[in-house]
């Protein structure tokens, strides 16, 4: 029997949504297509989600950076203080520069880095993931990006990466008695490191509690 998410835990596991109750729906359907169908499974997906989205707030990429913040999040894209000063507070700008030439994208100029910024509840990042998303969920995300402002389209993408991953494999391990680590292994596919943690970790703490398992 798949897990259903309540309103009632939502509002527990992040208080700061405004509106739990229109999510429950879209991330119960997401979760039951992708296998996200039990407690320890359920319980680090939303923790994820939550930090992931600012608890359901935000499915679209904050770039708005300053000049001392791009080079410290982009020190590949900005060498010195005088570039990042150049695009600071230019959020299309800084997209289209970060993101060029990889990720599928074309070159700065070509604007899909910012037609191809972050988006989704785990942020489905460059063309290249848009268009696998999109054949993945049969959806034109490709053609039509800002899709994945919607909430839909924005719980089942992350549900596809999470399951597209092998995270359902580790929200469950067995192996060891270690879920902890399991959690930062987690955490590490989908950021790319660990940025966030203590704060996926508290979102864990009360997803677990939320869902009987705490």
């Amino acid at each position: 029997m798949p897990i259903t998410v309540t309103e009632e835990q939502l509002r527990s596991i992040m208080p700061r949504c405004g509106d739990p109750g229109s999510w429950c729906d879209p991330l119960n359907q997401a979760m039951s297509r992708f296998d996200i169908d039990n407690p320890n499974r359920a319980a680090a997906f939303l923790a994820q989600v939550a930090h992931e989205s600012g608890q359901l707030l935000h499915l679209t990429e904050n770039l708005n950076y300053s000049a001392q913040g791009l080079l410290a999040t982009f020190p590949k894209a900005f060498a010195t203080l005088d570039e990042a000063t150049a695009y600071e507070r230019a959020p299309e700008k800084i997209a289209n520069r970060v993101y060029a030439n990889r990720l599928g994208n074309g070159a700065e100029a070509s604007g899909d880095g910012w037609k191809f910024r972050g988006r989704g509840l785990i942020q489905v990042t460059g063309r290249t993931n848009y268009r696998d998303a999109g054949t993945a969920l049969g959806l034109p995300l490709e053609q039509e990006p800002t899709m994945l402002e919607q909430q839909g389209p924005a719980a089942l993408s992350a549900a596809w990466f999470w399951k597209s991953h092998q995270l359902n494999a580790l929200a469950d391990d067995e192996t060891n008695d270690d879920d902890a680590a399991d959690f930062v292994t987690i955490t590490k596919k989908i950021n790319g490191g660990t940025a966030g943690l203590a704060e996926r970790q508290a979102f864990w703490v009360r997803a677990k509690t939320a869902l009987g398992i705490g």
